[in-house]
C-alpha cells in the first residue's frame, strides 16, 4: 500500500509532462486590404461609401426575394450532404468522449457460477456424490493506465481537435449549400429573362416576316427576301428549347438540395426580376477573412490533431505504467459466496515498455512528424485559395458590374435602332437587309444584357461565398437548422 501511495504522489507530480511539441497556431502575413478591393476607392470615397454594402452573413436576405430565402431554409434543413456533415460531427464527438474516458480508471464486474462432475478415476474412486464440485465468483476489476508522459492527454487533445475540424467542416458545407442554392436561383431567373426576352424577339421578328410577305403579295417584295427574314425568325425560335432545358435542369438542382425529389418544388415558373445589386461590397481585412472562413479553421484544426499525434507517438519511448486492482469473493457453496473467509482481493503494478522496440517506435514517430509537416502544407496551401478566391471573386465582382453599364446602354440603343429601322423600311427607305441586321442586333444585345446580369448576381453570391457568408458564426453545441434532421 505504501509503495501504491507512493506511485500515486509521482503520478500527480508529473501530471503536467507531456511529451511531444506543443501545437501553435502558424502565423500569415496579410496586407491591410484585398489588392482588388474597390469598396473604399482613394477618389470619391465618400461617394461610393453610399453604395458600398457591408458584408452579411445572412446575404440572400439582402435579395429581398422570399423564394431565394425559404429555399435557402429549406437547404440548411434538410439537406442531405449537411445531414452526412452532421453525422460525422456526431461520431468525432462520441470518439472524443471514448477518449475522454481513458483518463480514469477503467471498472468492470463479473460473475460465475460453475458445476463439474468428476469421473471414477479422476476422483480416485471417491463415491459419486463426492464427485460433483459447485464454485461461485464475484468480483469487480479496476485498471488505470497512469498518464506520466502525456500519452493520453495526448490523444484526447487531438480528438478533440479533430471534433472542431468536423464541425468547421460542417460550417464550409453550409456555405457551400447556401451559394450552391443561390448561384442556381440566380442562374433560374436569369435563364428565364433570357427566355422572354428570346420569345419577345421571336414575335418582333414573326412580325417583321409578315410585314415581308404583306409587301410580296403587293408585288414589292421576293420570295428571297421571304427566306432571309425566316431564317432568322427560326434561328430565334431554335434558342427557346435549350433555355427550357436549363430553366428545368436549375429546378431539378434546387429541389435536390433542398432534400427533395427533382421536379417536386412548384412556385419557380413564373419569372421574376433578379436583385438589385450593390456598387461594391466591403470584404473587410484578409486577417479578418481567414478567422472567417471555416476551411482555414478546418484546417488548422487538423494541424492541430496531427500536432498531438506526434506526442502520442512519441510517448511509446517511456514506460507505460498502469495499476489494475481486483476485490471479490469466492467460494464452493451459494450460502458462503459473501463470508468473510470468501473474500479475495488482487492489487498490482504493472510496466509496458517497448524499449526493445524502439525502432518500430521511431518510425512511428517519423511517419506522425511526416504527417504534421504534411498537415502544415496543406494549412498554408488552404490560407493561399481562400485569398485568391476572395481576389478573384472582389475582380470578377467589380468588372462584371461595369460590364453591365455598356451591356444596358448597347440594349437600350439596339432596342430604338430596330425599331426605326422598322419603320424606315415601312416607308420604304431602306431595304431588308438593314432591318433583319438591327433585329439580330437587338436579340444579341438584350440576350447578352440578361447574361451580364446574371453573370453579376452569380459573381456577388460568390464574392460573398469567398467571404464565408451562409454559416452561423458560433460554436456549433447541436446545429439547430438541423434538429429536424438529426
Amino acid at each position: 500500500m505504501n509503495k501504491l501511495i507512493v506511485a500515486l504522489t509521482l503520478a500527480g507530480m508529473l501530471s503536467g509532462c507531456a511529451v511531444g511539441p506543443d501545437f501553435q497556431t502558424p502565423t500569415t502575413q496579410t496586407s491591410a486590404r484585398f489588392a482588388r478591393d474597390e469598396s473604399h476607392p482613394d477618389s470619391n470615397a465618400a461617394d461610393s461609401a453610399a453604395h458600398t454594402s457591408p458584408f452579411d452573413q445572412t446575404f440572400w436576405q439582402s435579395f429581398n426575394d422570399p423564394k431565394l430565402t425559404k429555399l435557402v431554409e429549406r437547404a440548411l434543413a434538410e439537406n442531405n450532404d449537411l445531414r452526412t456533415a452532421l453525422s460525422n460531427y456526431d461520431r468525432s464527438n462520441a470518439l472524443l468522449r471514448e477518449a475522454k474516458f481513458d483518463r480514469y480508471p477503467t471498472v468492470t464486474a463479473n460473475g460465475q457460477a460453475g458445476h463439474q462432475r468428476l469421473s471414477k478415476d479422476q476422483s480416485f474412486d471417491a463415491p459419486f456424490d463426492e464427485r460433483n464440485t459447485y464454485t461461485f465468483s464475484l468480483a469487480s476489476n479496476a485498471t488505470w493506465e497512469l498518464d506520466l508522459f502525456g500519452r493520453i492527454r495526448r490523444s484526447v487533445e487531438a480528438a478533440r481537435a479533430d471534433t472542431a475540424a468536423s464541425e468547421a467542416d460542417f460550417n464550409a458545407l453550409q456555405v457551400a449549400i447556401v451559394g450552391q442554392v443561390a448561384s442556381t436561383y440566380v442562374d433560374l431567373r436569369g435563364t428565364q429573362e433570357r427566355l422572354r426576352v428570346a420569345r419577345e424577339n421571336a414575335e418582333n421578328q414573326h412580325e417583321t416576316l409578315q410585314i415581308v410577305q404583306k409587301r410580296l403579295d403587293a408585288g414589292r417584295g421576293s420570295n428571297f427576301d421571304i427566306a432571309r427574314s425566316r431564317e432568322q425568325y427560326e434561328s430565334t425560335l431554335a434558342r427557346i428549347p435549350a433555355l427550357e432545358a436549363r430553366i428545368a435542369v436549375d429546378e431539378h438542382r434546387l429541389a435536390v438540395l433542398t432534400g427533395n425529389q427533382p421536379g417536386s418544388l412548384t412556385g419557380l415558373d413564373d419569372p421574376e426580376p433578379l436583385p438589385e445589386l450593390p456598387a461594391s461590397i466591403d470584404p473587410g481585412t484578409p486577417a479578418n477573412l481567414l478567422r472567417r472562413r471555416p476551411d482555414v479553421a478546418a484546417a488548422e484544426y487538423r494541424l492541430h490533431a496531427a500536432t498531438a499525434r506526434v506526442g502520442v507517438a512519441t510517448a511509446d519511448l517511456f514506460p507505460r505504467l498502469s495499476i489494475a486492482g481486483m476485490i471479490g469473493t469466492q467460494a464452493f457453496a451459494a450460502s458462503s459466496l459473501f463470508s468473510a473467509d470468501s473474500q479475495t482481493s488482487l492489487i498490482a503494478f504493472g510496466v509496458d515498455w517497448s524499449f526493445l522496440d524502439v525502432g518500430r517506435v521511431r518510425a512511428r514517430i517519423v511517419a506522425s512528424r511526416a504527417d504534421a509537416a504534411g498537415m502544415l502544407a496543406r494549412y498554408q496551401q488552404t490560407v493561399l485559395l481562400a485569398l485568391e478566391d476572395t481576389e478573384n471573386s472582389l475582380v470578377l465582382y467589380a468588372r462584371t458590374q461595369a460590364e453591365d453599364e455598356h451591356l444596358k446602354r448597347a440594349a437600350s440603343d439596339s432596342a430604338e435602332a430596330a425599331h426605326l429601322a422598322r419603320v424606315r423600311y415601312q416607308e420604304g427607305l431602306i431595304d431588308l437587309f438593314e432591318v433583319l441586321d438591327a433585329e439580330r442586333q437587338l436579340l444579341q444585345a438584350q440576350d447578352a444584357f440578361a447574361d451580364g446580369r446574371t453573370r453579376s448576381a452569380s459573381a456577388a453570391v460568390s464574392l460573398y461565398r469567398a467571404l464565408a457568408g451562409g454559416w452561423p458564426q458560433a460554436k456549433m453545441a447541436d446545429p439547430p437548422a438541423q434538429s429536424a434532421a438529426r
